[in-house]
């Protein structure tokens, strides 16, 4: 019987085995997609944020001869023969680039290694005094303190400098001045217009999801279909639109006018106000509809024992509607919250330049300053803080809530 039980044993587990195998063969083609399309080039963009492979694989013989200066006076002879050696062995692009990247912790550093890489140096003769000589700068402590701190496989610089911080004497972080610290700010009104888009869409879309709940027959298929209609058009189309709408010459101030409830046209556009009114309405069905099948399967007995048993009907909402379709408003918020952190296209089409959100940057550090460093050190932040808010979302209320709504 043991030997019979222990044989039982191991068929369940190798049928266990195999269906779990069975499994992960269904699954795996789209673990892998997932794998190759999006967690490689995730985790290779989070890593530009602190990747100085621009300074560290050009300056071999100047990182070695840093390695014994005690960084309290100039360095020695070795160090500035190691790095005009380094300098002058690469093409001039690359020297530009190595100067480019320096230049973020120093201003001045592109133009002094790009002159270094076209100095005639006599090998018969010391470097240092005829580095000094071209460029007094070379005589400077300070450049030699960012040479050594940038000199390494990897850098605090791209996150310290997304958080407004810097190195200064000698990797000791410190505050940025502040002329330089402006991505807090940019954070800071990333989140406010955020938060005020959410708030702005809890207060409209609760109404719309309880009318698109209970409407019947055509009016509630009406409603139905323009609450999807803005899936069926693209961000850009629905910005431009909104454009027209509310420039000064626009169709709602000529109607405002038309009718005499103004006397000149209403600065709508290119500001707060129409950044806030296009994100609640691309938004907006974005809170609706998980709000909205949650509100279908409301128990309406509940709301009839309440009222049957004298309570108000503000007491109704409160103690039996709202318990029920909380877990949907929470979800339709963090869904309208987190999209809307992420956002590009419309502040840029109809704000102004003190409206744009970090997403703007992101791009602008991508594509024109071609900061790639910057720009993913940038791009991990707004991830950390989507993590952040989907982590706390999901201790407060459950991951079910996240999915279902429920």
């Amino acid at each position: 019987m043991e030997i019979g039980g222990l044989e039982l044993t191991r068929a369940l587990r190798a049928t266990r085995r195999r269906q779990q195998i069975g499994a992960l063969t269904l699954v795996a083609p789209a673990l892998i997609f997932l794998i190759v399309v999006f967690a490689i080039p995730l985790a290779l963009f989070t890593f530009r944020s602190v990747d100085n492979a621009e300074t560290w694989s050009v300056l071999p013989l100047t990182r070695d001869a840093l390695a014994n200066w005690d960084g309290k006076n100039l360095p020695p002879e070795a160090v500035y023969a190691a790095l005009a050696t380094d300098v002058q062995a690469i093409e001039r692009s690359a020297a530009a680039t190595l100067g480019r990247r320096l230049n973020y912790s120093e201003p001045g550093m592109r133009s002094l290694v790009i002159s270094l890489h076209g100095l005639k140096l006599d090998p018969a003769r010391p470097a240092a005094p005829q580095m000094i000589a071209a460029n007094a700068r070379w005589g400077e402590h300070r450049i030699w303190q960012v040479i050594d701190s940038e000199s390494g496989r990897l850098t605090p610089y791209y996150a310290l400098r997304a958080l407004d911080l810097q190195l200064a004497d000698g990797r000791i972080m410190a505050a940025s001045n502040e002329d330089s610290a402006t991505f807090r700010s940019i954070f800071a009104r990333t989140f406010w217009i955020s938060g005020i888009v959410t708030l702005v869409c809890l207060i409209v879309g609760f109404p719309v999801a309880y009318v698109l709940a209970t409407a019947k027959g055509w009016f509630g298929r009406i409603l139905f279909i323009s609450i999807l209609l803005p899936f069926w058009t693209s961000v850009l189309v629905r910005s431009m639109s909104w454009i027209l709408l509310l420039q000064q010459n626009g169709i709602l101030n000529r109607f405002l006018m038309d009718i005499g409830l103004i006397s000149s046209p209403l600065t709508l556009i290119y500001n707060r106000t129409g950044v806030y009114i296009a994100m609640v309405h691309v938004l907006l069905p974005l809170f609706v509809l998980p709000l909205y099948g949650v509100m279908l399967k409301v128990d309406r007995a509940l709301l009839r024992a309440a009222a049957s048993l004298g309570a108000r009907p503000l007491a109704v909402f409160r103690h039996a509607y709202l318990p029920q379709v909380i877990p949907g408003v929470m979800a339709g918020l963090v869904l309208v919250f987190v999209t809307a952190i992420g956002f590009y296209i419309t502040p840029v089409l109809v704000g102004g330049g003190g409206d744009q959100m970090i997403s703007y940057f992101v791009a602008f550090y991508t594509n024109a300053s071609v900061n790639w460093g910057l720009a993913a050190a940038l791009g991990t932040l707004l991830l950390l803080a989507t993590l952040l808010c989907l982590g706390v979302f999901r201790w407060a209320f459950g991951s079910a809530t996240m999915v279902t709504g429920r």
